[in-house]
Formats: C-alpha cells, sequence, structure tokens
C-alpha cells in the first residue's frame, strides 16, 4: 500500500472560479506539507474537498491506497469514513464545554488525558475558551482535532486568529505539536515566513492549480515561474533576455543594465533574486570581486523591524533587504546614488 496522497480534483465554484489541482504528496517523507498560495488561489477548497466537507465535480481522491473520492466509480467517502481532522481558522471550539470537554469531545478517555498533559493543558483543564489566551485557545483546537485519532490532518490558516507577537512565537510550537501528533498534516498558509517555519514539503498553489511542489527550501529556491517566484516572495522578478553565454555563465539584459548568472542552458524569461541577496555599497571599489554590480538611485527606504527595505532604480526596479543598522550606518535617504551587489549564483532563471 503506497504511503501517498494522491489528489487529482475538478470543482467549479459559483462565482466562476476554477479549480483543477493534482497533488502528490509522500506521507512518511513529509510529516507537514504547506499548502502556499495569495488569497483567492483556492487552498480553502482544497482542503475541503480533501476533507470530504465539500465535493468535487470529479477526479479522484486516494490515502494510503484507500480511495477516498473517486467520481468514475461513484465513490464518496462522507467526512467520518476519512477520518481527517479539521482546524479551523476561528478553532470552532465549544464555548459553553471546557477545555477538558472540549478536547474529550470525541476522545477516549486516556487519550483525552494524555493530550491535555502533553499540550500543556492540564492546568487550563476546567476553563471555558472565552477564559484563555489565542495561543492556548489554538493548542486547545489542536489537541481536539487529534484526540479523534485522524489518520490525516488538515489545518487551514492556524495562525491567521493570533496577534502578530503571538504569532511569531507560536510558529515552532506549532511545528513541535504537529511533529509530536504522529499525524501527516496539511497546513493552508500565505505567509512564506510560517511556510518555512512549518513545512517539509510544499505545494504552492495560483489561481486554483498547483504549479510547484518539492521540499521546502527546493521551491524557494528554484521556483518554477515567475508566478511561484512572487508567490513564495522573491521580491524581484525581472523580465531578462540572453545575450552571452560563455564559461558557464550567462549574460542578461535586463532592461540597460547586464546581470550575469550560471548557465543552466535553458531559455529563461524571467531572472528572480531575493531581496537578502542584494548587497548595498557606496562605492563600487567595495565590491570589485563580485560580477554584478549594478549603479542605482535610492527610491525609497522603509523600515521593517531589524531589517530595511531599500527600493532602487538602476535602469529596471531592483528591492534590497540590509539590516536596519546598515542602513543607517550608510544614511541612505531617496535620492542617493549606491552599488547594488548581486553574486551570480543568487540570480535564479526560469521561464
Amino acid at each position: 500500500m503506497a504511503d501517498e496522497l494522491i489528489c487529482g480534483c475538478r470543482k467549479r465554484l459559483p462565482s466562476g472560479f476554477e479549480l483543477d489541482a493534482s497533488l502528490r504528496i509522500a506521507l512518511a517523507k513529509s510529516p507537514v506539507t504547506v499548502l502556499l498560495g495569495p488569497s483567492g488561489a483556492g487552498k480553502t477548497t482544497l482542503l475541503r474537498l480533501l476533507a470530504g466537507l465539500e465535493e468535487a465535480d470529479s477526479g479522484e481522491i486516494r490515502f494510503r491506497g484507500d480511495v477516498w473520492y473517486d467520481s468514475v466509480r461513484g465513490i464518496r467517502r462522507v467526512p467520518q469514513q476519512r477520518r481527517a481532522g479539521f482546524l479551523f481558522q476561528d478553532y470552532a471550539l465549544f464555548p459553553h464545554l471546557t477545555v477538558a470537554r472540549n478536547v474529550g469531545y470525541a476522545a477516549r478517555r486516556e487519550k483525552k488525558e494524555e493530550l491535555l498533559e502533553a499540550f500543556g493543558l492540564a492546568g487550563l483543564a476546567a476553563r471555558y475558551p472565552r477564559a484563555i489566551s489565542g495561543g492556548q485557545q489554538q493548542r486547545v483546537a489542536l489537541a481536539r482535532a487529534l484526540a479523534a485519532e485522524p489518520a490525516l490532518l488538515l489545518l487551514d490558516e492556524p495562525l491567521s486568529a493570533l496577534d502578530a507577537a503571538t504569532r511569531g512565537r507560536t510558529r515552532h510550537e506549532l511545528r513541535r505539536m504537529l511533529v509530536a501528533g504522529g499525524v501527516p498534516s496539511i497546513v493552508v498558509t500565505h505567509d512564506r515566513v510560517e511556510a518555512v517555519a512549518l513545512g517539509d514539503w510544499m505545494a504552492v498553489m495560483v489561481d486554483g492549480r498547483i504549479r510547484q511542489e518539492g521540499p521546502v527550501q527546493e521551491v524557494f529556491r528554484h521556483p518554477a515561474d515567475a508566478q511561484v517566484a512572487e508567490s513564495v516572495g522573491m521580491e524581484n522578478v525581472l523580465p531578462v533576455e540572453v545575450v552571452d553565454r560563455e564559461g558557464g555563465l550567462v549574460t542578461l539584459r535586463v532592461g540597460a543594465a547586464r546581470l550575469q548568472c550560471l548557465d543552466t542552458e535553458a531559455c529563461p524569461t524571467w531572472a528572480c533574486i531575493r531581496a537578502e541577496d542584494v548587497a548595498l555599497a557606496r562605492e563600487t571599489a567595495e565590491v570589485s570581486s563580485v560580477r554584478n554590480r549594478l549603479a542605482g538611485r535610492v527610491q525609497s527606504v522603509l523600515l521593517e523591524g531589524p531589517l530595511a527595505r531599500v527600493e532602487l532604480d538602476c535602469g529596471f526596479p531592483l528591492v534590497a533587504a540590509i539590516t536596519a543598522q546598515s542602513a543607517g550606518d550608510m544614511s541612505l535617504k531617496p535620492g542617493d546614488l549606491v552599488y547594488a551587489v548581486v553574486k551570480a549564483t543568487a540570480v535564479h532563471l526560469t521561464a
């Protein structure tokens, strides 16, 4: 029996939106899969199709060799038969039940006690949801989902109900709890930081299609196309034209400028560069050993916590992310002439 989740579903919503998603996850190698994409991409719809909360128009869903849905053969397993736990964005806790009774709603007594202890909820067992914090509510909801001993756990934007500070503290705790739970999980998010913190495997969804899937870091470093690059937070997605190939390097025309990068022998139409891979210098002599040195004018400097986002005009728009301290030391301000420094290995080409 293949230890895989295989999904190939099509569904048209009343709004006219069409989902046509193909997904294949090796469950043993991917304890936590992240479904990443912008709002409106169809992520929640796909999750609901997997859970059986909605029915596809056509296609099939198989879990570890068990057919959950097959439109041709007329197989339509109801949610209870699929044993897929679903964690909603708002957690959907029962407000009239205590923490202990929420967790134990669908659990064996010994399982309830085990989860209360494992999730640090034993001291909150007698409280009601309104009397605990957002992070604690999340733990209760996750414990309740696991209490039913599901075969698959589905989480729809599980951190979205938390404030920014709590969300940051909770990411790694959620990852730990998901792995410790021992149940393969699929987490929907549109936040790339959450994707990196939570996932082993990632599928990127755009306009109702799975555009790329693979190990999280592989997808982030090598997006398949420009839309995937934008979805995973590649700040610089630049239209390019190949002008030369020599010595394992390819020279690209980007606007009026030139870039060099490693030659993959592909025919690229886009060059993708992460903002954190763009260094800035006041003098070109400071970076003489790096191949790509682009003169540019500072358009704006925006502080984002410990980082500064610097927008440049290098004959084309380019974004750099440097430390706030570096931006302060350089006294960067709009109109300044600087040099953007990009290693050849930091330029990723895509069709």
